[in-house]
């Protein structure tokens, strides 16, 4: 992988403008039991945004669903296209994680029930919620997987420098678009249900509850199989980070709640980027392979 990039002028695109779908396919059936805890930086990250990652492919169809009930009464030509983009992206993210999905189920066999109940949550969801509520839940959840990609890429040295390439990889891509397209849904809400401001804020703390209690069930379910929660202070270590890590997300949300909140004008997307994300955009674009990333890649990507 050796395809230079030049980062100057690195923030001159903004990440949430013109964004596309890429149809990638990770080999995740390849992938061994053994490195499901897939990140040595930290291995409480990797069984946090495994368990954060159990239920997103169906929300991920949820999405999809509700974007595409809706597509046509949208006037706006541009978010038109957004929203087509959006659910390409999202397509292939679900396929990719219902792959990994059936791997942690052969690490964590008692992690099935709780991938049961997120499957038939959003299934019923889809069937029954009336539009102003799919609507809305999407961009209330949407609100969330944007803020996690914007904290995950800012803590990449931390929690993902040494760790599985093709795990790395699929969580760097995973965690672009998620910030690409974070706008999309919220966007569509304002077009068509701009005046209950109100609920909007509901469904962005209804998604956020619903979250925080998946990741949480997920998260204690594969800390205990692994024997981590019989270690007193591997214990204290894995909990803390979980709490720790959910609390940054919480704080993250407060500008969410903000009257005129706009996600491209939200403080953590309209500081400087994630240097990972514009070289892994840049890196991408220019044909590089971006479906394994080892140390030694994103050194290159990055031309440290």
């Amino acid at each position: 992988m050796e395809i230079g990039l030049n980062l100057d002028n690195q923030f001159d695109n903004h990440p949430m403008d013109n964004f596309e779908v890429r149809p990638l396919e990770f080999d995740i059936e390849n992938l061994e039991s053994d490195k499901i805890v897939w990140s040595k930086s930290s291995p409480e990250f990797a069984i946090f945004i495994n368990a954060l990652g159990l239920h997103v492919p169906y929300f991920e169809r949820y999405l999809i669903n509700t974007m595409n009930s809706v597509r046509n009464d949208i006037k706006d030509e541009n978010l038109r296209r957004d929203v087509a983009a959006l659910i390409g992206q999202e397509a292939y993210h679900a396929k990719n994680f219902l792959t990994f999905n059936r791997k942690l189920s052969n690490r964590y066999p008692t992690l099935n029930k709780i991938e049961s109940h997120c499957k038939h949550f959003f299934r019923d969801a889809a069937k029954h919620d009336s539009r102003i509520r799919k609507v809305g839940f999407t961009a209330g959840y949407e609100t969330f997987t944007f803020i996690a990609g914007l904290i995950i890429l800012n803590n990449y040295d931390k929690w993902m420098a040494d760790s599985n390439p093709v795990m790395k990889a699929l969580w760097i891509w995973h965690q672009v678009e998620e910030v690409e397209h974070g706008a999309v849904a919220f966007d569509v809400y304002r077009e068509l249900y701009g005046d209950y401001e109100w609920y909007r804020k509901y469904m962005v703390l209804l998604a956020g509850l619903h979250i925080l209690s998946e990741t949480f069930k997920a998260y204690i379910n594969m800390i205990r199989q692994e024997g981590w929660l019989k270690n007193p202070i591997r214990a204290f270590k894995s909990l803390s980070f979980l709490f720790s890590t959910l609390c940054k997300m919480a704080f993250q949300t407060l500008p969410v709640l903000k009257k005129n909140y706009d996600p491209r004008k939200h403080p953590m997307a309209t500081s400087k980027q994630s240097p990972i994300a514009v070289a892994w955009r840049r890196f991408e674009k220019k044909g590089g392979n971006v479906l394994d990333i080892d140390r030694e890649a994103m050194r290159s990507i990055l031309k440290l």
